[in-house]
């Protein structure tokens, strides 16, 4: 199998559980080595370019890679991430430049990325205080992706978009992901029920139903063969280093 997804669209991953979506995911985003199949994200190749993919690639909502932590308030989560876009993200120029200039740019980006996750952090229970823990399941997915947002991706992964959400909490989980996509960033999200304008791709068919035994795809300009969920492990210390 292979698909071709152009900036901006909306690609969702369905099949059953093992049949390899958050290693799809984990693999397009460089942060972990496929063992089969071929992929490209924009000009660059995987896994050789792997670690130039994890600069213009974020991963939101992957259970043991990007939760969040429970005891913390979605404030801190903000700050933290704004800390390591500085220190990682930011260009030489920005770093030169004044310190108020440097705190205002990250503010506009932090608000910006909020908005676009369409999380209100002034309607929550304590404002930016509130902890994950107190956070609605679908307020937590926002957190996730708006954090993911903040390092301005030109890829965006999400796993497990229906974990444990309504029917009418997905439904607005896929327009959030539809707006994003909207305004230039491809998305990779996996879950039921996208929209009919999401470039849908199943995993877990036999040979003889996709008609090829090695299955590669494409996203963000990109081709990536699904994989197997060996090299999992890994994920996290790949992720350590985007």
């Amino acid at each position: 199998m292979e698909f071709t997804a152009e900036p901006g669209t909306l690609v969702a991953v369905e099949g059953p559980s093992g049949s390899g979506r958050t290693s799809l995911l984990l693999a397009l985003t460089g942060r972990m080595r496929a063992t089969e199949g071929r992929a490209e994200v924009g000009a660059l190749r995987l896994p050789r370019q792997a670690a130039a993919v994890r600069r213009i690639s974020a991963l939101a909502h992957v259970p043991g890679v990007t939760d969040l932590d429970p005891a913390l308030t979605v404030a801190e989560h903000l700050r933290e991430r704004a800390l390591l876009q500085r220190r990682f993200g930011m260009s030489l120029r920005s770093f030169l430049s004044p310190r108020a200039e440097r705190a205002a740019a990250s503010a506009l980006l932090r608000e910006s990325a909020l908005t676009a996750a369409g999380l209100d952090v002034a309607a929550l229970v304590k404002g930016s205080r509130t902890s994950v823990r107190d956070l609605e399941r679908i307020e937590a997915l926002r957190l996730s992706v708006a954090l993911a947002l903040i390092g301005r991706p030109r890829l965006l992964a999400v796993d497990d978009l229906d974990l444990k959400l309504s029917a009418g909490e997905l439904a607005a989980a896929w327009r959030m992901l539809t707006a994003i996509a909207e305004t230039g960033t491809t998305v990779v999200a996996v879950g039921p029920g996208a929209p009919e304008s999401a470039r849908k791709v199943r995993l877990g068919t036999t040979d003889q139903e996709s008609g090829a035994g090695d299955e590669t795809s494409r996203a963000a300009d990109e081709k990536s063969g699904t994989t197997d969920e060996k090299g999992a492990a890994d994920a996290l210390a790949e992720t350590g280093r985007s």
